[in-house]
This record gives structure tokens, sequence and C-alpha cells, in this order.
């Protein structure tokens, strides 16, 4: 589990377009991670308080999100401000979603679950980023650490090279190997399940490194899934 005040990635930021939706998990923990039409982006608790609806099924219009459901509408406050079934109501300010911080950088969306949010704590790779992938893994933020730190990748012009690895902050690592530089923030999904966002940072323009870059995510995929999960210790009184 994440540290409450951390900064935690949700979704690649070219993925949630503006005027679309997606759903996110943090610990199990259910968000909507959306964009309104001006191309701000918004994360939410996933649940509309009338029926419960998740919010990420629903459709945007303007600056404003609606449940499928009902079609009860929201603002980019969290606050509903229409109810179809009652047109002339005055909606009440009870009547609101929890709304998280939404940040991006470096081609990454993020969001921190405290109220106190400082965004000096989001970490940056300090450069231009190409949008890679986002990988789901069925293994442990452990073990995706002990894997990164160990990677090596591939360089324009020649065989993988051992990368340099550095931690940017818990769950965020900046890999370097020649002029190879990649980004890759970590998501804990749910327990034994991450997502990794992978960024590749100031990339030539016309190169292939992207494609190999992309390839060599999809390994990496497999090699971590690969490894077995640790035992667990069984306590006894």
């Amino acid at each position: 589990m994440m540290p409450e005040r951390a900064w935690i990635p949700v979704a690649l930021s070219h993925v949630i377009e503006a005027g679309t939706s997606a759903g996110a998990l943090i610990d199990g923990a259910e968000l909507v991670v959306w964009r309104d039409r001006k191309g701000t982006a918004h994360i939410w608790e996933d649940r509309c308080p009338h029926r419960g609806m998740r919010m990420s099924f629903g459709f945007v219009r303007g600056d404003h999100i609606a449940c499928l459901y009902h079609g009860w509408q929201y603002d980019a406050a969290g606050q509903c401000r229409h109810i179809p079934a009652h047109p002339d109501l005055e909606v009440p300010a009870t009547i609101r979603i929890a709304t998280y911080a939404a940040e991006e950088r470096n081609g990454i969306i993020w969001t921190c679950l405290a109220e106190d949010a400082d965004i000096a704590g989001i970490p940056d790779a300090a450069g231009t980023a190409t949008p890679v992938r986002s990988l789901y893994v069925d293994c442990s933020m452990e073990t995706a650490a002990a894997a990164l730190a160990r990677a090596s990748l591939p360089v324009e012009g020649g065989p993988d090279e051992p990368a340099a690895v550095a931690e940017l902050l818990p769950g965020s690592w900046l890999l370097c190997a020649g002029a190879t530089r990649i980004m890759i923030a970590a998501q804990p999904v749910n327990r034994g399940k991450i997502a990794l966002h992978i960024v590749l940072i100031d990339a030539r323009g016309g190169s292939a490194l992207p494609k190999a870059v992309a390839r060599w995510a999809a390994a990496l995929r497999l090699r971590l899934e690969a490894i077995p999960a640790p035992i667990a210790t069984p306590e006894y009184a």
C-alpha cells in the first residue's frame, strides 16, 4: 500500500482524451478519471451518490459528467447540478462526489488521496515525454523494483545495455542506458497486481526507439509474471 500522502499514477495522459472517462483502482479503491471538454483532468470516487452507479460508465458534457443510470449531472467540483427527473429542483449542496487532486507531469496523470496534496511530491523526469504503454502486471511492487534494478534497455544502433536506475520517489524510477531514458511510475491496483506507466524521455524525433521500448515493455511483463510470488509465512498465536 502506498502512503496516503503519496502521489500515485492512474493513467497515461494521452489515454484520457477530452470528453472521455475511465475507471481506475488504487489498492482496490474505485476511482473515475475523466477529462472535460477543455482538457482538464479530474479524479473522483467512482460512485454516483444516488444509486451507486460507477461514474466511469457515464458521459461527459462540457465541464460536467453525468451518471449513466439516471443522468444526474455533476460539475468539475463534484457538486450535483442537475437531476433530469426534477429539472426545476435546486439541488442540495450535500449531493456531491468525493474529489481528489489531479495533476499531469511527464505524460502521466497523478492523484493524491490526501486533502493537503503538495505538487512538489510529484516525481519529475525533467524532459519531454513520449508515451509508451501501461502494463497491468500480476506481481508486487517489490518484485517490480527488484527486476528493474537489474534491467537492460534498448539503445539505438546496438544491443541492449545495462540500465542505471534512479528511484525518483517510492514507486517511480528513471532508467538510463546510452541516450535512452525511461520513466516508470507504478500504481498499486489491488493485492498482487500493479500497473506500470511507462514513458520515454526526450526521444529523438523519427527514431525507432519508441517501438523498441514498447517491445521491451511487453517482455518485461512476461518476466515479472514468471517470477514466483513469495510464499506467505503463516502466523501462529
